[in-house]
């Protein structure tokens, strides 16, 4: 199972970090060394950097990397295809919750002072009007189709239903 969970935080940290490097030196502020031997099960984090980790995910995403993981438990035969499938998952309930109605989606704009790539921030939530209780899916796109959208002046809802998978899912 470890070998899942490091395969699932390391495209996380690949989709919004670009480099494990720009993650563990800036984020976490530890050594190739430590991190590699962490990947490789050979250490442990402290818990605040095991926090940080953590916080690649927002809490609705962590739950279901946890089923995810579950389910390469139950299923052995999901293990090469566990990080396609959280990915599929989250398009999909993004897509449920805002065609049911729930799902609120905002979008953003994003270049990182050590990265010159800019991105597309696509955050898909349900509100619960209770403070830390909203349930966030957060999607990080190429910055290209923002202009796609404002061009086209297709709704945002109708580009999640359509594109969203496919474009996520590269």
């Amino acid at each position: 199972m470890h070998d899942i969970y490091i395969e699932l935080v390391l495209s996380a940290i690949q989709e919004q970090y670009g480099t494990e490097s720009l993650f563990y030196e800036n984020n976490l502020g530890i050594s190739d060394e430590k991190w590699t031997s962490w990947k490789n099960g050979r250490t442990t984090l402290a818990p605040e950097e095991n926090q940080k980790v953590k916080n690649l995910f927002s809490d609705y995403e962590w739950m279901l990397l946890q089923k995810v993981l579950r389910q390469t438990i139950i299923y052995p035969e999901k293990r090469g295809v566990a990080v396609s499938e959280y990915r599929k998952m989250k398009t999909e309930i993004a897509r449920k919750w805002l065609n049911i109605g729930l799902g609120t989606v905002e979008m953003s704009q994003a270049k990182e002072e050590n990265n010159a790539n800019q991105f597309l921030n696509l955050r898909v939530g349900i509100q619960y009007d209770e403070w830390g209780f909203d349930d966030i899916l957060t999607f990080r796109l190429p910055a290209t189709l923002q202009q796609h959208l404002e061009n086209e002046q297709v709704a945002l809802l109708d580009w999640v239903n359509e594109n969203l998978e496919e474009t996520y899912n590269k």
